[in-house]
C-alpha cells in the first residue's frame, strides 16, 4: 500500500515537472495565403493552404494569426506586429511564419509579392515587394528559441515581360551565414518554379499537412518526407529544398492528437493550443532529444556504395530524400535509366548553376558575374548577370585584405602622430655610450629636476655655475606621470613650463615626445 501511494506521488510529479516544462515553450504561428492579386490573374489555392496550415499548426499547439490577401503595407505590419508577440512571450519561443502565395528573385534577392503589386518594370519589384531577407531580419531581431519559415512560394512569374529578364524561381538563402536557430523550407528548389497544384492545395501544401502530423517525427525527417511526396506528385517537376542552422530538435507532434478538423476555415481566435496534445521540445518526452546530434554526410563514393545494387527507382527516392549535391552525382554516375536519369541530371545542373550564381552575388563584383557568365552563358540569369556587371564594371575594385596588409611596412600599425609616439625599445639604449655628451657627465645628480635656462641667456664658464633651487610650483605635479626623459614622449614633459614659453627642454618631451 505504502509502496503504491510513493509510486503515485512520483508519477503525479513527473506529471505535473513535464507540464511545466512544457509550458516553458511558447509556439506562434504567422500564417499569410496571398490569393487574389489585383493586377494579375489570382491563385485559386493559397487561401486553401493557409487555412489547412492554420488548422495543423493550432493542433500542434501554435498561437496561430492567420492573414490573408496582404497588401504591401499590410504585409510589413503584420510582420512587424507578429515579432512583436514572440518578444512577449519571451526567448524560449518557437516562432513559425508559413506563406503561400507569389515570390520572385530580382538581382538575386528573393521578394514575397504582395496583392496591390502592379510592377511596369523588374526594377519596379523591389519597390512594391517586400524582401524575405527583411522578414528574416525582422524574426531574429527578437530573442527565440527558434525561427521556422516555411515558403510555398515558388509558383511561376505572373508577370510575362519582367519574367523574360528576371531568373526563375528563388534564389539559394542559406540559413547557416545567419542567426542559429534557424529552419527554411521552400516549395521547389532554388531556380525551380512550383505548382498551385489542381486539388484543394498546392502539392509542398499537401505533403506537408501529412508529413507533421506524423507523431515523434523530428522536422528534419518531416521535410525528408514531403520532398519525396512532392517529387513523385508532380513527376520529378518539383522538389522542396531546405536550409537549417538549428541547434535544438523540435517535432509537431510528440503523440498523436486526439483533436480533428472541425473546419478548413480557421480564425485566430478558434485556436486553443492547450485542447491538443502538442510536441514541446522540452517536455519530458522531448528532454532527451533536446540536444541534436551531428548529421554525418556521405561522401560521394559513400553514395556510390550505398546506392550500388538498387532499383532505379528506389535509389532516386534515397537520393531526393538525402537532397545532397554527393547524392546526385552518385546516382547519375551510376544509373542510365531513361526515366530517373534526366530528373536527378535536370536538378544537378540546375542547382549547381543556383551555387555559382549566390557565389557571384554574394561577391557582387564585375569580375565575378563575369566569372559565372562565362561558366553558364545562356542560362534564364544570363540578362542579370549581364546587367549587374554593366553596372559594376566601372567601381573601383578594392585588393583583398591579406593583400593590401603585405603591401603595408612593417610598422604600419604604429602610431604616426609625434604626439603619440610610443618610448623606443630598451635595445636602442646600447647606443648612448657611443654619444658624446661631455657636459651629461659633469652634471650633478639633481640636473634633471631643474629648469631650463632662458634661450636667449650666455653660457657660463663651467667652472662658475651656481645651481639654485627652482621655485615653488615649478617642476613636475605630484601623482601626474612624468613622460621620458631625453630618449622617451610620454603624455606629458619633465616639467610644466611657464606661461608663453616652449615646450621642449633637456629634461622631458612636454606634449611632443622626447628624441635624440
Amino acid at each position: 500500500m505504502l509502496r503504491r501511494t510513493v509510486l503515485s506521488a512520483v508519477a503525479a510529479a513527473s506529471l505535473l515537472l513535464g507540464t511545466a516544462a512544457a509550458m516553458a515553450e511558447s509556439r506562434m504561428a504567422l500564417v499569410i495565403g496571398q490569393s487574389a492579386y489585383r493586377a494579375v490573374t489570382p491563385l485559386p489555392n493559397p487561401t486553401n493552404d493557409a487555412k489547412a496550415m492554420a488548422q495543423l499548426l493550432g493542433e500542434a499547439g501554435f498561437e496561430v494569426t492567420s492573414a490573408s490577401d496582404l497588401s504591401q503595407n499590410a504585409m510589413r505590419q503584420t510582420v512587424s506586429d507578429f515579432a512583436a508577440q514572440v518578444a512577449a512571450k519571451g526567448k524560449d519561443t518557437v516562432a513559425l511564419v508559413f506563406y503561400a502565395g507569389h515570390g520572385m528573385q530580382i538581382d538575386g534577392e528573393n521578394f514575397l509579392i504582395p496583392t496591390d503589386i502592379d510592377p511596369k518594370r523588374e526594377a519596379d519589384i523591389p519597390l512594391q515587394a517586400v524582401r524575405l531577407n527583411d522578414i528574416l531580419n525582422t524574426l531574429t531581431s527578437v530573442p527565440s528559441r527558434m525561427r521556422l519559415v516555411l515558403l510555398d512560394a515558388c509558383r511561376n512569374n505572373p508577370f510575362p515581360d519582367i519574367g523574360r529578364t528576371a531568373g526563375r524561381g528563388l534564389a539559394i538563402v542559406d540559413a547557416k551565414f545567419g542567426a542559429p536557430g534557424t529552419f527554411l523550407s521552400f516549395s521547389t528548389s532554388p531556380g525551380a518554379e512550383a505548382e498551385d497544384g489542381s486539388g484543394a492545395n498546392s502539392p509542398y501544401t499537401t505533403a506537408l499537412l501529412t508529413a507533421a502530423k506524423e507523431p515523434g517525427l523530428s522536422i528534419e525527417d518531416a521535410f525528408k518526407r514531403v520532398r519525396v511526396s512532392v517529387n513523385k506528385a508532380t513527376d520529378g517537376r518539383q522538389t522542396p529544398w531546405e536550409s537549417s542552422s538549428l541547434t535544438d530538435d523540435f517535432r509537431f507532434f510528440t503523440v498523436a492528437s486526439d483533436a480533428s478538423p472541425k473546419s478548413t476555415d480557421v480564425k485566430p481566435s478558434d485556436v486553443k493550443p492547450t485542447e491538443v496534445k502538442a510536441a514541446g521540445t522540452k517536455s519530458a518526452e522531448g528532454a532527451a532529444a533536446a540536444t541534436r546530434p551531428v548529421e554525418q554526410k556521405r561522401t560521394l563514393e559513400q553514395w556510390k556504395v550505398v546506392l550500388k545494387g538498387k532499383s532505379p527507382e528506389a535509389a532516386h527516392d534515397m537520393i531526393v530524400e538525402d537532397g545532397s549535391v554527393d547524392a546526385y552525382e552518385a546516382f547519375v554516375t551510376l544509373y542510365n535509366d531513361a526515366v530517373f536519369l534526366p530528373r536527378a541530371r535536370t536538378w544537378l545542373d540546375r542547382h549547381l548553376r543556383m551555387i555559382a550564381w549566390n557565389k557571384a552575388v554574394i561577391e557582387n563584383s564585375a569580375a565575378g558575374y563575369r566569372v559565372f557568365l562565362l561558366a553558364y552563358p545562356d542560362s534564364d540569369l544570363t540578362p542579370t548577370a549581364r546587367k549587374l556587371e554593366e553596372r559594376l564594371r566601372n567601381r573601383p575594385e578594392f585588393a583583398p585584405a591579406a593583400a593590401v596588409a603585405s603591401l603595408q611596412p612593417a610598422n604600419a600599425s604604429a602610431p604616426t602622430c609625434p604626439c603619440s609616439t610610443p618610448p623606443a625599445a630598451p635595445a636602442k639604449k646600447t647606443e648612448k655610450p657611443e654619444r658624446p655628451s661631455k657636459k651629461r657627465a659633469s652634471a650633478p645628480p639633481q640636473r634633471s629636476s631643474l629648469p631650463p635656462p632662458p634661450r636667449n641667456a650666455p653660457v657660463p664658464d663651467e667652472d662658475v655655475v651656481i645651481y639654485r633651487r627652482p621655485p615653488p610650483g615649478y617642476g613636475p605635479t605630484p601623482g601626474i606621470s612624468i613622460g621620458g626623459g631625453i630618449i622617451g614622449g610620454g603624455g606629458r614633459g619633465g616639467y610644466s613650463p611657464p606661461p608663453n614659453r616652449g615646450s621642449v627642454g633637456p629634461t622631458g618631451g612636454g606634449s611632443r615626445g622626447g628624441r635624440y
